[in-house]
């Protein structure tokens, strides 16, 4: 619903740049509204590796300032949300053929020593045939490399940035469309279009285009503005097995190509693995894995696994699409910069458009910072940047320690089952007892609508996080849609469209 009819920031885009933008610019006393077409972290910012970190392989292509930039954000997030961003050791087997291992040592002391690095231990050799994740590899990958980066539950990750953002004053708008805008001399007039509703137009006084891969076409084509700097989109893909290993480690793989896969733990029973990088020409709403990226990935993983992995073994894939900066040097996807770029028009005095263009998942927060101080400027507002010293909704946990808090939210709950428990500590960091609602028993949550997932999350998730449909709650809120069957995604449908028609009755009873 839109409360109001003027903002000084309208914010397009659901990702995790929008919203990351939109909670710094709500943060520092702009009224901010941001819509997203359709749910928050729908796309790109849920398809992602679910990685933080510094991008140990773009040092081979010299971009040592991203390199800097992404480690040192990782230290700062490290922070915010230590209850959905853990720390992960990485093992690097050592295949000589593909690099020396000098190469990968100085690659590895950069790493390290590029930028201040308080949380995370050091990079190390490591003898593969004594270490527990030399187990699962190849007999005749005898020595490695360990090192640091953190993984992340992505889409949460965006959520509770909204949440944020929400909660110092800016109104966040799912499954509503920017249908255009028109420049005036003191803002615009923005049109808005909900699902199933007519226009609304509001007057804001600059407008955020983070639109991910539909940037140049909402600046184009929906706006008409000018466009300076170009996109290249990159389609990567991800699939999911059963798991190969059990120990807690994750691996990067070298390939041939001279591309990296990672495998990594995922959801306790399953692998990650991905990705990949093609080129990409079509809606970037209708992308999704094709046969040769599964056979790509199966046979990175081949190359160094024991067990080997067949596409039949594949049980969830997923793809997205990167907007990434274009770069004429760069035939390679791959070599392609994960930099981002601000692009702010006033076009002669007139109200500000500030477009987004590349960026990674690790950087958003930075972005969001920059962004924010140049529309400042614009908006003529003075106030000073925040988000580097605060917590994400739920990620106030004393000196950043998760492992205490979950023993403490064990303790306090005995009375749930280990992994639930260990569930929401992770998800929901301190804000688990807003979910709980003072709950005592299991019963108390109420009917399990799919394996681990009860009445009473779900009924938090629709009126607290703007979950709307079962593939809201089972692949972005939660990740419970690996657990999940058809019986119990269809009985969670129903559940929540009989809540959706008990909602609308309550409020067509309230208009009258």
């Amino acid at each position: 619903m839109i409360e109001h009819k003027d903002y000084d920031l309208l914010v397009v885009g659901g990702g995790v740049n929008g919203v990351g933008i939109a909670r710094d610019a709500a943060g520092r006393g702009l009224r901010v509204l941001l819509c997203e077409k359709d749910d928050l972290a729908a796309h790109t910012s849920s398809a992602s590796t679910k990685l933080i970190h510094g991008g140990l392989r773009y040092l081979e292509y010299y971009e040592f300032g991203l390199v800097r930039k992404a480690l040192k954000e990782r230290e700062v997030l490290l922070r915010a949300a230590p209850h959905i961003i853990r720390p992960l050791r990485f093992v690097m087997p050592h295949m000589p053929n593909l690099r020396p291992a000098w190469m990968i040592r100085a690659g590895l002391f950069l790493y390290d020593h590029l930028s201040r690095r308080e949380l995370l231990p050091g990079s190390r050799g490591v003898n593969l045939r004594r270490h527990a994740a030399g187990g699962p590899l190849k007999p005749d990958l005898a020595r490695g490399f360990i090192y640091s980066d953190a993984a992340v539950d992505d889409a949460r990750l965006v959520v509770l940035n909204a949440l944020d953002a929400r909660e110092r004053g800016a109104t966040i708008l799912t499954r509503t469309r920017f249908a255009g805008a028109q420049r005036q001399a003191d803002g615009w007039l923005a049109q808005l279009a909900a699902d199933g509703q007519a226009a609304a137009t509001i007057r804001v006084r600059a407008i955020v285009n983070a639109g991910g891969p539909w940037a140049s076409s909402l600046l184009r084509q929906t706006m008409q503005q000018a466009q300076h700097s170009e996109l290249r989109l990159v389609q990567g893909s991800h699939i999911v097995i059963k798991k190969l290993f059990d120990h807690d480690h994750a691996y990067i793989f070298q390939n041939p190509d001279k591309r990296i896969v990672f495998a990594i733990p995922y959801q306790g029973e399953f692998t990650l693995i991905g990705t990949t990088d093609l080129e990409y020409r079509g809606d970037p709403g209708a992308v999704s894995i094709a046969p040769q990226e599964i056979d790509y990935l199966c046979a990175a993983v081949n190359r160094y696994f024991t067990r080997q992995t067949t596409p039949a073994d594949v049980v969830w894939s997923y793809s997205g699409v990167r907007p990434l900066l274009a770069d004429e040097d760069a035939d390679n996807p791959s070599a392609v910069t994960r930099d981002y770029q601000l692009e702010l028009d006033t076009a002669d005095g007139q109200a500000p458009l500030l477009s987004v263009f590349g960026g990674k998942l690790t950087t958003f927060r930075r972005l969001a910072e920059e962004a924010v101080d140049l529309l400042g400027r614009a908006l003529g507002s003075d106030s000073p940047s925040w988000t580097a010293i605060a917590a994400l909704p739920g990620g106030d946990l004393h000196a950043a320690d998760f492992d205490a808090f979950l023993a403490d939210f064990k303790h306090r709950h005995v009375w749930l089952p280990a992994a639930l428990a260990q569930r929401y500590a992770h998800g929901y960091g301190s804000r688990a007892e807003r979910l709980l609602a003072n709950a005592a028993t299991l019963d108390a949550l109420g009917a399990e609508l799919s394996p681990g997932l009860f009445e009473v999350e779900v009924r938090y998730l629709v009126e607290q996080e703007w979950a709307v449909s079962a593939d809201d709650i089972l692949w972005r809120r939660t990740k419970l849609g690996l657990h999940a069957s058809e019986e119990s995604r269809q009985r969670l449908a129903t559940w929540l469209d009989n809540e959706s028609g008990a909602a609308d009755a309550a409020n067509k009873r309230a208009a009258f």
